[in-house]
C-alpha cells in the first residue's frame, strides 16, 4: 500500500511536471509582439525569420500617415503595440504623453554598428535617457514625369502649377500637407505657424486640393495611379522608396529636391509603455540592426539605412529634418476639413 501511496505521488508529480512544461510551452508558443511600422519595413522574410530565431509569433500592422500612426499609438494609453516605427517629430508627442519607455541600450548591442551620425542625436534622448533606435531616413522630394514635364521642376510651388491641374499627387497627411503650404508661402520655419499664417496655409492647401488628381496614402497606391493616369508631378512623401517603386515598373520620371528644401523624416524604433515584454521588443530593435535587414531595406524598398552611406541627395540639396508642428491636433482637423471637400475626378 505504502507502495502504491508513494507510485501514485510520483505520478501525480511527473503528470504535474509535465502539465507545466506544457502550459510553458503553450505560453512560450503564444507569445506575440506586437509590431506598428509603414510599409517596408518588416518584410514577411525577416519577421520569420525573427519568429524562428526567438520562438515567438510577431503580427506587423502598417499605418499609412503619421495622423493613423498617432490614433493607433496612443489608443489605449499605448496598450495596443509593442514597438513601433516613428519619426523624430512624432516621437517627441509620445514622450510628452509618456507613451514610450526607455529603451536599454546595453540590449541593443547592433548600434555599434549605425554610421556615426546616427549615435548622438539629440531628438532621441529626454532627461539622460534614450528612447528610440534609428532606422531608416529620407526625404520627400518631387518626382516627375519626363514625358509630360521637360524641365525638372525647381520649386514646390509647382505643385499648385495651373498648366499641370488634375495632373498632380499629392500625399494625404495633415502635418506634412500644412509644412509643405508653409514653404510655398515662403515661411522661415515651416512647422511653427501663427493663426494668421495658419488661415493663410488653409487657402493654399484649398487651392492644392484644387489641382491635384487625388491624394494618396501609400506609395503603391501612388505607384499604380501614375501608371493608370497622365500624372505630372508626385510629391513623395516616401521619397526614395517610390522613385524606386516607379523605376521597377519602368517609370520613366527624374526626381529632385526643390530650391525650398525637402522635409526630411528620420524614422525610429520605439517601444510603447504597453509592451508585454520589453526585452522581446529590444530584441526585435537589435534585430533589425543586422546587416541582412538593413540591407533588404535598399535592395527590397528604395530605403535608405543608417548602416551604410546610400541615397541620390546631392551635397547642395537642403533638407529640412522634421520637428513638431505647433499643433498636430489642430492641422488634423483643418486638413480633414479640407480634403472632405475634395472628389476624385472622373
Amino acid at each position: 500500500m505504502g507502495n502504491t501511496r508513494a507510485w501514485h505521488t510520483v505520478s501525480r508529480n511527473i503528470a504535474a511536471g509535465l502539465l507545466a512544461g506544457l502550459l510553458a510551452t503553450a505560453a512560450q508558443a503564444a507569445q506575440t509582439l506586437r509590431v506598428l511600422a509603414w510599409p517596408g519595413y518588416a518584410e514577411p522574410e525577416q519577421v520569420q525569420l525573427f519568429e524562428k530565431k526567438y520562438g515567438v509569433s510577431v503580427s506587423v500592422s502598417y499605418v499609412s500617415s503619421d495622423d493613423e500612426l498617432w490614433q493607433r499609438a496612443s489608443r489605449n494609453d499605448g496598450e495596443n503595440f509593442d514597438v513601433l516605427a516613428v519619426n523624430t517629430a512624432e516621437l517627441q508627442r509620445l514622450i510628452d504623453r509618456q507613451l514610450v519607455m526607455p529603451i536599454r541600450v546595453a540590449n541593443i548591442p547592433n548600434l555599434k554598428k549605425q554610421l556615426p551620425r546616427y549615435r548622438n542625436i539629440a531628438a532621441l534622448n529626454r532627461d539622460g535617457k534614450r528612447y528610440a533606435v534609428p532606422y531608416t531616413h529620407g526625404e520627400m522630394g518631387l518626382i516627375y514625369n519626363r514625358k509630360l514635364v521637360k524641365t525638372p521642376p525647381a520649386s514646390i510651388a509647382e505643385l499648385w502649377n495651373p498648366k499641370y491641374k488634375g495632373k498632380v499627387l499629392a500625399f494625404d497627411g495633415s502635418a506634412h500637407n500644412f509644412s509643405i503650404a508653409a514653404q510655398e508661402m515662403g515661411l522661415a520655419d515651416p512647422f511653427n505657424l501663427n493663426r494668421q499664417d495658419m488661415m493663410r496655409a488653409v487657402n493654399r492647401l484649398i487651392a492644392l486640393r484644387r489641382n491635384v488628381y487625388t491624394f494618396y496614402k501609400t506609395p503603391e497606391e501612388a505607384a499604380d495611379l501614375f501608371r493608370e493616369t497622365p500624372i505630372a508631378l508626385v510629391y513623395a512623401n516616401y521619397g526614395e522608396q517610390q522613385v524606386a517603386l516607379l523605376k521597377k515598373a519602368g517609370a520613366d520620371i527624374g526626381y529632385v529636391v526643390p530650391k525650398e528644401g525637402a522635409l526630411a523624416w528620420l524614422d525610429c524604433w520605439a517601444i510603447l509603455r504597453g509592451a508585454k515584454d520589453p526585452a522581446l521588443a529590444e530584441a526585435w530593435i537589435n534585430f533589425t540592426l543586422d546587416r541582412e535587414m538593413s540591407e533588404q531595406l535598399i535592395s527590397g524598398q528604395g530605403l535608405a539605412n543608417t548602416l551604410q552611406e546610400s541615397g541620390s541627395v546631392e551635397p547642395s540639396d537642403k533638407l529640412i529634418w522634421l520637428e513638431p508642428v505647433e499643433d498636430p491636433g489642430e492641422r488634423a482637423l483643418l486638413w480633414s476639413r479640407i480634403l472632405s471637400g475634395h472628389r476624385k475626378p472622373h
